[in-house]
């Protein structure tokens, strides 16, 4: 089944949020997932030990750079979904990972330090293409955004990325609150509440987007794979 990693050396873009963020959406719509928690803060392992994590959701935490293939390889004979929060860093991990991947995300905000980070790691991505001799999905996630204004930071990484003619999602992960309260107080974000948090109803939408996104990425590709 599909393995999809979250990957950018640049600490603070959002990667383990949206990491979660799918995760959560798809194991709301009954998806069996295992998340391996590769970052060295598990952020999503302590999530997991708060209340509300569902049956249908693995989250494995222990993970090296000698483990991590094999980890990936029976994960995905198993769940429906296998996603990989990598950590900040440009290390073997993080190749390793995405070489094993069938979409990488790539975690973005709107500054130039985090786009910097997001050409360092479609570089890597370049390379575990060229030494597995397969193209590897990837696109650029811009996370953080406001749902009321675009800033000029971001117009213009979006317009770098354009121009480098990188793959950027149409879904950007707009800066909610409810994406910082499931990990403070567990759970999906399905089981937040109206009278728990604002703009809930906006945050599952957002979420949604993204993970229909993710899901058409996928079904796209490999489609174009049974056809070459």
């Amino acid at each position: 089944m599909p393995t999809i990693s979250f990957a950018n050396p640049k600490g603070g873009a959002g990667k383990t949020t949206s990491a979660l963020l799918l995760a959560s959406e798809l194991a709301s719509r009954g998806a069996q997932i295992t998340i391996i928690d590769a970052d060295p803060e598990k952020w999503i392992s302590q999530w997991g030990r708060l209340d509300g994590k569902p049956d249908n959701l693995t989250i494995i935490s222990d993970v090296t750079e000698d483990s991590i293939v094999d980890q990936i390889e029976a994960a995905a004979a198993e769940a429906q979904f296998v996603i990989v929060d990598l950590e900040g860093t440009a290390s073997l991990m993080v190749a390793n990972a995405i070489g094993m991947s069938d979409l990488v995300v790539i975690p973005t905000q709107g500054a130039s330090m985090d786009a910097k980070g997001a050409a360092k790691t479609i570089r890597l991505i370049r390379n575990q293409e060229r030494m597995a001799r397969r193209p590897i999905l990837h696109g650029v996630l811009l996370t953080r955004t406001s749902a009321a204004v675009t800033s000029r930071s971001l117009k213009n990484v979006r317009e770098q990325l354009d121009k480098a003619g990188i793959e950027v999602f149409s879904t950007s992960i707009v800066e909610r609150a409810a994406y910082r309260d499931i990990f403070d107080y567990g759970g999906l974000l399905s089981d937040l509440t109206a009278d728990q948090v604002s703009n809930i109803g906006r945050a599952r939408e957002n979420a949604g987007e993204f993970a229909g996104e993710v899901i058409a990425k996928l079904r796209d590709s490999s489609a174009a794979t049974r056809v070459a």
